[in-house]
């Protein structure tokens, strides 16, 4: 099911013993745990009817603890378990079989989560068939449009702004949320909203705000990171990285934003080959005026040949933070090398 479903049945207090949550939006899963927890657990009572556990310290004996423990005062007990996959993967074969008897078993006084939290859980394992098949696994994907739309509605009244419908998708063109080829989860989407509101003292948020607080502050240090790679400066490259890294930028937010950049300029560049001009271009890429102007006053200082390396530079170590352990810092650091050794 969706997790629009899931929150009716929360409403409609029709909800089941157990679930797993699989999908690659954490923020709504947490969302979802919040509305749980707001709808069956008083705060005051919160240390009696809600226990979580981490998959890599949990076992079997404290998750089946948990769920044995009646609610106090309250109709149902909340049992999250983060990292259904750790928790999964240190179970012997014969705690393993517990488990899913167990699973089976579990009374209508509990509402167990089990959080795929780092999106390990593919539709061929074992965990997901066995909820699957009781409609019982909830599917938290990225926003649709009119969903995003009102995520960011919601979030502005909550903060007293306002912002035009027009000017808050232009807001989610900058943001790259949309992409296919970007991962920006709604943590990064939030993170630079709540920019946006802290700096507007005005109640409207206008287009020119936008630009202002996300082009200049972030995409600025984006193109001064270029333009050092273009000089094949790495100490000053990395100077720039790690500044942008110590102020809580998320790695793949500021991988996501270089991308950003560097396919604006490529597709600027392939464009201008093929004889359109600015305004058809403009419209091609979808962006305002000033982002224009910067993309198209930086883009001269590369080739399309050197943007081509760069973009599969960047995807490629967008794979490797997605799908091996090494640090995502260090590789950062190591793309940025490479980048300025070999332009």
């Amino acid at each position: 099911m969706k997790y629009k479903e899931f929150f009716g049945k929360i409403k409609n207090d029709s909800i089941a013993p157990a679930y797993l949550f699989v999908g690659e939006e954490v923020y709504m899963m947490d969302l979802a745990l919040e509305r749980l927890k707001e709808n069956y657990v008083d705060k005051s009572l919160e240390s009696l009817n809600f226990s979580r556990i981490q998959g890599k310290d949990g076992t079997l004996d404290r998750l089946i603890n948990a769920c044995e423990t009646l609610p106090f005062m309250a109709s149902k007990k909340i049992v999250l378990v983060r990292d259904i996959s750790a928790f999964l993967k240190a179970l012997s074969p014969k705690e393993e079989k517990d488990f899913y008897e167990y699973m089976d078993s579990l009374g209508e006084h509990i509402c167990l989560i089990l959080m795929d939290d780092n999106s390990s859980v593919k539709k061929n394992y074992k965990i997901y068939k066995h909820f699957n098949k009781k409609n019982q696994v909830v599917e938290f994907g990225k926003l649709t449009d009119r969903d995003l739309n009102q995520w960011v509605l919601s979030l502005l009244r909550k903060h007293g702004k306002t912002m035009l419908a027009s000017d808050i998708n232009y807001f989610l063109q900058l943001s790259s949320y949309r992409s296919r080829n970007i991962t920006v989860s709604l943590f990064e989407l939030e993170n630079a909203l709540l920019k946006l509101i802290n700096y507007v003292k005005d109640k409207e948020i206008t287009r020119e705000d936008i630009d202002i607080v996300l082009i200049k502050s972030i995409d600025t240090n984006i193109f001064e990171l270029l333009d050092a790679i273009n000089q094949s400066d790495a100490e000053k490259a990395l100077s720039i990285f790690n500044e942008m890294y110590m102020t809580n930028e998320p790695i793949l937010g500021m991988l996501g934003m270089i991308t950003r950049q560097v396919r604006l300029m490529l597709s600027y560049q392939l464009y201008r080959q093929k004889g359109y001009g600015d305004s058809s271009i403009q419209a091609k890429l979808g962006i305002g005026n000033y982002e224009y102007r910067i993309i198209k006053s930086r883009s001269r200082k590369f080739t399309v040949n050197q943007l081509e390396n760069i973009m599969k530079e960047l995807l490629n170590v967008d794979i490797k933070i997605k799908t091996t352990a090494v640090d995502d810092k260090l590789l950062m650091e190591m793309l940025l090398v490479k980048m300025c050794n070999n332009k």
